[in-house]
């Protein structure tokens, strides 16, 4: 399959109001174990390669929020996909 781009915000629920960023880390580090391509942004992450892996870290990033202590999570997730493929480079040449 061609290699697709999926970007994500995770957004879990804190049970007191406490600060997300923990578990964002979390999150994160669910991608970083999947072995995927991936780039930190400051609103979002995103991830590159088969769109169902990719599909899959997604929702084992949900089922961390979770695992960790989150009531309930919230993920926006964006997908570009190009029969041909794409990639990050591809997208942000120009500016860099």
């Amino acid at each position: 399959m061609a290699i697709t781009l999926v970007s994500i915000q995770i957004i879990p629920k804190t049970k007191n109001g406490e600060d997300v960023i923990p578990y964002v880390d979390e999150a994160i580090q669910v991608i970083e174990e999947s072995g995927v391509n991936y780039q930190v942004n400051a609103l979002e992450t995103t991830l590159e390669g088969d769109l169902s892996h990719l599909l899959s870290v997604v929702e084992k990033m949900n089922k961390k929020m979770i695992e960790v202590g989150s009531p309930s999570v919230i993920s926006q997730v964006k997908i570009a996909y190009h029969p041909e493929g794409i990639t990050m480079d591809q997208l942000t040449e120009k500016y860099r």
